[in-house]
């Protein structure tokens, strides 16, 4: 395993990279192979790495072994079942999902733990807005601690029926199915007010998700026009979306510029229309090459 460190070991149970360990598990391979890793990003910044490098790697793994790429909802409940009941990490199951299916979706998660799927209506023209008017920035603050831990007391407060945890989250819940409106319509300065709401809400029932400085970068992206934003994930550090209504380039920039002299980095992004996929493979001699 080579990743961020290097393993060379004889057995399966014997890799400390967890991830890595429990997908060769789940899909049985015990045999020997060479795996690496590489990220555009750092771990444990709130972009959902750990679901999409999972979903990555039971897929190249599926692929490998059967020759063929796994179902996406299969990919996604497999993840789900590697990092939730397995490893028992205080996760959702969005982050899977959103990195084996790609593509904007509103998901309704059941009780009973299965998730529909539906792709919002007038999805070009999100994508083409959005991308113009969504600005994402790296704090070069990673937070302290897995997000798991983080999560743990929220997950905790909410199984005691805490009233407090459980209305923000029915607050939260409300501000998806406004978002999902505001999208369906193309009424997408609505949106940034919600992310605004979304924020304050967020601050309320989880306070270690901001410090001084990342309110006094959420200040100054407001008074220079930002609508709303939100610090991805968990919080505590990480990346920044905000949500400006600027209609020409000028503004962009002067957004932009305004942010970066104080120390955020913009980091240029696109949203991914196709889910998780195998960039690369041929078989030759009876043996997958990816």
């Amino acid at each position: 395993m080579s990743y961020a460190e290097r393993e060379i070991v004889e057995r399966v149970d014997d890799i400390k990279h967890n991830l890595f360990r429990e997908a060769l598990k789940q899909v049985g391979i015990f045999s020997s192979i060479e795996l690496h890793s590489l990220a555009d990003v750092p771990s444990g910044t709130g972009l959902g790495s750990s679901g999409a490098f999972l979903v990555a790697l039971l897929n190249t793994l599926h692929l490998y072994k059967y020759g063929t790429p796994a179902p996406k909802r299969q990919l996604a409940e497999m993840a789900c079942h590697i990092e939730i009941d397995v490893l028992n990490e205080h996760e959702g199951k969005q982050d899977k999902y959103a990195s084996a299916f790609g593509m904007i979706n509103a998901y309704t998660i059941h009780p009973n733990g299965f998730i529909d799927i539906r792709p919002l209506t007038n999805e070009d023209i999100l994508y083409r807005d959005l991308e113009h008017k969504l600005f994402l920035f790296f704090t070069g603050q990673t937070r302290q601690g897995q997000a798991s831990a983080m999560l743990k007391n929220q997950d905790e407060k909410t199984k005691q029926n805490d009233k407090d945890m459980v209305a923000s989250l029915h607050k939260i819940k409300e501000i998806g199915h406004k978002t999902q409106d505001a999208f369906e319509s193309l009424e997408l300065d609505k949106f940034g007010h919600l992310l605004n709401d979304h924020w304050k809400v967020k601050k309320h029932y989880s306070p270690h998700s901001t410090n001084p400085q990342i309110d006094e970068w959420y200040d100054l992206a407001m008074a220079n026009g930002a609508l709303g934003g939100k610090i991805m994930g968990s919080g505590g550090g990480g990346f920044f979306v905000f949500y400006h209504p600027c209609e020409t380039p000028s503004e962009q920039w002067h957004f932009v510029d305004a942010m970066t002299k104080k120390g955020l980095i913009q980091v240029p992004f696109a949203f991914d229309r196709q889910g998780v996929t195998s960039i690369y493979s041929e078989k030759k001699n009876d043996q997958i090459l990816l």
